[in-house]
């Protein structure tokens, strides 16, 4: 199966300063859905994987978090994609528990609903923490250069702290996709400058 878990606050959307709360306050990042189509046109599964303590801490509830992902699955099916599920970890840092990035529980359970041979799902995020889990999956990592890590440069030979070693750099999740995706029929590819 062609599984690729991605993270959302940053990857699929900008970060804020703040929790993002509800719909209204929900952007996608320039060119994340239009890479999600691409993506699912070539026959790959999009999962998101997502920590979201600011549920335990009670500054929105599960009916604003549907909301907000009701709201992404509406803009990504305008493009001609889809996400086909959404699982959150509601937990705060504080609180122990398997499935709150770097802990690998929500990409466990993503694997195992899907069938998914954990070497050959990609794992993808703009965070260490979110490319930590994906390692203890055992995941192939993919780290894009937006949201915390917008200010990384793509083509640099070092990884950001805390980035396990082996995962591969993009400057966003489009240039994730053409990485992941064979070049159309007919079409050639870049010239040198």
């Amino acid at each position: 199966m062609k599984l690729a878990i991605l993270d959302r606050d940053g990857t699929l959307n900008p970060l804020g300063d703040e929790y993002i709360t509800s719909p209204e306050e929900w952007t996608p990042v320039p060119g994340a859905l239009e890479a999600i189509a691409r993506l699912n046109h070539a026959g790959w599964h999009v999962v998101v994987a997502t920590n979201q303590p600011g549920l335990g801490r009670g500054l929105f509830d599960v009916v604003a978090l549907n909301a907000i992902h009701a709201k992404m699955h509406r803009q990504l099916a305008a493009m001609g994609g889809r996400i086909d599920a959404v699982f959150y970890c509601p937990h705060a840092a504080d609180e122990e528990c398997s499935c709150r990035k770097p802990a690998p529980g929500l990409l466990e359970q993503i694997c195992d609903r899907y069938g998914a041979e954990r070497s050959e799902v990609q794992v993808v995020g703009s965070c260490a923490a979110h490319l930590q889990a994906g390692s203890a999956l055992g995941a192939q990592l993919h780290l894009v250069c937006t949201g915390r890590s917008a200010d990384v440069d793509a083509v640099a030979t070092a990884l950001p702290a805390g980035v396990p070693p082996g995962t591969r750099m993009h400057a966003s999740l489009g240039d994730f996709a053409s990485h992941l995706l064979p070049a159309a029929p007919g079409s050639r590819p870049p010239v040198p400058a």
